[in-house]
């Protein structure tokens, strides 16, 4: 295959030369690398931009998705709402804890769980076993949480956002809160890996408002391990004779996980915390132009639908017909590649993956399916111009014959 012109990926990371320079001074000033106080200007500067009370970073959205099934208790016998269009790893924080997986189905339009498939899939569960939901704000755009959080309040279910699409957007009808501030959640999951809204080389986080669960949190990420000198288990081993407090005692009540973030990386992600607004602007501009850009081709090619909110958009994720244009989506890709167009598919259906179909047998989510079906993700990331965008959809005339 001879592509045309560069390959112009669906999405790639920014370093800048100031993100550079923070790290090298970093390793050149003899600081802490793991455990040191960047690890608290990262958190600080987190929660400031989430408007949150508490940010505890860890070393990917997949382990603070899991953590947060860890703290609330979640466990074997118990039942988790997951939207089957997501990662794999929305659904898998669940297993990692023994709980069951109830999934939800989709808008076919925005890939969003909604409050009325958030209560088809509470119908489907186990009255009193359904400890936990995990809406997930696909795309960049997020849930109705108003919806879901009554519906979830009613019903006695702790819900977790994941917000790995989502860091820097608002809600709809609530644009006042940015992602990750809302009060009335258990907490907010977000991942910094390389193609999301900024990069710490691969990490994540949680925002909370609970001090008591950011505690438990950060010691279910560092082994379990805590100094408790008050009221320790370990009594014999705090303590010098004098009453001298013994630096090296620490004890484990229970089991934890190193999943923590290290200094190096926070202090990239700090430096490139900075730049977020103007990245996030800049992928709005994107957006807005590609919406212009696509319009004559509707309905056969056209966006998905906008929810209100200010989104923090992560994918430029678009709906295709393809029986229509007469063509499978695996030769629409492979002929935008040729073109110098990369795509991507986000995501196949969960409950369609053989793990799943093992545990639960075959399941039908028809919005789920319809919105799987039609998906592909175009170039977005804030380094490109608006000549890129043009470029990507002439591609994209040009492929499908509109």
């Amino acid at each position: 295959m001879t592509v045309s012109q560069p390959l112009l990926p669906y999405s790639r990371p920014i370093v800048d030369e100031d993100d550079i320079a923070a790290v090298v001074a970093f390793l050149r000033s003899g600081a802490p690398m793991t455990d040191g106080p960047a690890v608290d200007v990262f958190e600080a500067d987190l929660a400031k931009v989430c408007g949150a009370n508490e940010a505890i970073a860890c070393s990917s959205g997949t382990t603070a998705l899991h953590l947060m099934m860890l703290a609330l208790g979640v466990k074997a016998g118990d039942q988790v709402i997951v939207p089957t269009v997501t990662f794999l790893a929305t659904a898998n924080a669940a297993r990692y804890v023994g709980a069951d997986v109830i999934f939800a189905d989709v808008d076919p339009t925005t890939a969003l769980m909604t409050p009325e498939t958030f209560e088809a899939a509470i119908r489907r569960g186990t009255p009193g076993k359904i400890k936990a939901a995990i809406p997930v704000h696909m795309n960049g755009q997020c849930c109705d949480m108003r919806g879901i959080v009554a519906i979830a309040k009613a019903h006695n279910i702790a819900v977790v956002e994941d917000a790995c699409h989502a860091l820097g957007g608002t809600y709809p009808g609530n644009e006042s809160v940015p992602v990750g501030g809302l009060p009335d959640v258990a907490g907010a999951c977000f991942s910094f890996h390389p193609v999301k809204a900024f990069a710490t080389g691969e990490g994540g986080a949680i925002t909370c408002a609970d001090p008591k669960l950011a505690e438990t949190l950060r010691i279910l990420r560092c082994h379990g391990m805590e100094k408790n000198y008050d009221d320790p288990v370990m009594k014999e081993f705090t303590h010098a004779s004098d009453g001298t407090p013994n630096p090296w005692f620490y004890e484990m009540p229970e089991l934890g996980w190193n999943f923590r973030l290290s200094d190096m990386q926070c202090v990239l992600g700090s430096s490139q915390l900075k730049k977020l607004p103007g990245w996030l602007a800049r992928r709005a501009e994107l957006m807005g132009r590609y919406e212009k850009a696509l319009k004559p081709l509707a309905p056969v090619i056209q966006p998905i639908r906008r929810v209100g909110g200010n989104p923090g958009w992560h994918l430029n994720a678009v709906l295709v017909d393809f029986p229509q244009i007469g063509m499978e989506r695996a030769h629409f890709v492979t002929r935008l590649k040729a073109e110098g167009v990369g795509v991507g598919v986000q995501y196949l259906p969960v409950h369609l993956q053989p793990y799943y179909q093992g545990l639960y047998g075959r399941q039908a989510f028809p919005g789920a399916e319809t919105y799987y079906a039609k998906c592909v993700s175009l170039p977005l990331f804030p380094a490109m111009a608006d000549a890129d965008v043009d470029r990507v959809v002439a591609a994209v005339r040009k492929v499908s014959g509109l």
